[in-house]
């Protein structure tokens, strides 16, 4: 039941030109992933789950009482005629909220952390799909400044934000927010780039929530003592975490090359280079999971396979699949 309104939340949101629909699209997705979150029953679980619930809650009213604002000055509830400034920048606020762009990040990294791998999946992929609709459908009626604002802040908070964590699901919610940021950044002049860029993102965050949960690692010291028992895994998740990181020739270097291939094209080469540097934020992160993954041996194991070690239950298929589409997408350019 959970996981059908799940996915009737999002389409909904994505088949609504009307304002009340989509809020309510969003509602019922807020409100099926929440026992997702707290089926652990687990104090921190609780905690994330009601600091979720509460950011969720309040987008949705924000959005709810921005498109009332906008339907009471012109008359019309329809997504693509936001006409009145107030409605437009209260509606992106919102939904800046609801997929964690900063300066409203905050919420992001605490309630990832207190999920499990594959709640967070959803939590970083599936919940980020109807928000970033409804800013694609809205965008064009949105303050140019406003957005680069966002995706700018996004992309150099995201990679602030995770030079100094230790812990995983930080990590990768901090490596969230700066690709939101990357996406932001291109909405107004090419959409057809965030939509690749969230593209690309889904499978490079799966690959890496699917490896973690097969090594079942949470931590940074963790990650040191997954090459004994399972070698070539290890050697695809330090690819994969360099196509996060945006390296060629993997999946990820292919938005960020034509994000700011078309940032120069509409000559805004500072934005561009903010942009690229911040980029080398992302990038020491995600090398500094390679190097504690590849080329630390951790002080507590013997560097023999264990060949005795529990067989884990996790499907591989998905792993897989995800894998491939995050090392070999680049020929599609």
């Amino acid at each position: 039941t959970l996981l059908s309104s799940l996915g009737l939340g999002t389409t909904l949101t994505f088949a609504s030109s009307h304002w009340l629909l989509a809020w309510m699209g969003l509602e019922i997705n807020t409100l099926a992933i929440i026992p997702l979150m707290a089926q652990h029953h687990h104090p921190r679980a609780v905690e994330a789950t009601t600091k979720y619930f509460l950011t969720q809650a309040t987008a949705a009213a924000m959005i709810l009482f921005a498109s009332t604002t906008n339907a009471w000055i012109t008359g019309v509830w329809d997504m693509n005629s936001l006409s009145n400034p107030i409605a437009s920048t209260m509606i992106i606020a919102a939904l800046a909220l609801k997929i964690g762009l900063a300066p409203m990040h905050f919420w992001m990294p605490e309630v990832l952390q207190g999920l499990d791998l594959l709640t967070g999946l959803v939590l970083s992929t599936w919940q980020k799909l109807a928000p970033l609709a409804l800013i694609i459908q809205t965008a064009q009626s949105i303050d140019p400044l406003l957005l680069t604002a966002l995706g700018l802040m996004s992309t150099l908070i995201g990679g602030w934000g995770g030079l100094n964590q230790t812990q995983l699901r930080k990590i990768l919610a901090y490596s969230s927010i700066a690709h939101m940021g990357w996406m932001i950044i291109v909405l107004q002049y090419a959409p057809q780039l965030t939509l690749l860029a969230l593209l690309t993102y889904i499978f490079m965050t799966s690959a890496a929530f699917l490896t973690l949960k097969t090594s079942s690692a949470t931590k940074i010291g963790t990650l040191a003592t997954v090459w004994s028992k399972s070698p070539i895994l290890t050697t695809t998740t330090a690819l994969v975490l360099l196509s996060l990181g945006g390296l060629p020739p993997l999946t990820g270097f292919m938005p960020k090359w034509l994000i700011l291939q078309e940032l120069a094209k509409q000559s805004l080469p500072l934005v561009a280079t903010i942009m690229a540097l911040a980029a080398l934020l992302s990038l020491y992160f995600y090398l500094r999971l390679c190097y504690a993954m590849t080329l630390t041996i951790s002080p507590n194991t013997t560097a023999s396979t264990t060949p005795w070690r529990v067989r884990t239950t996790q499907a591989p298929f998905p792993l897989a699949l995800a894998t491939v589409m995050a090392l070999g997408l680049l020929p599609v350019t």
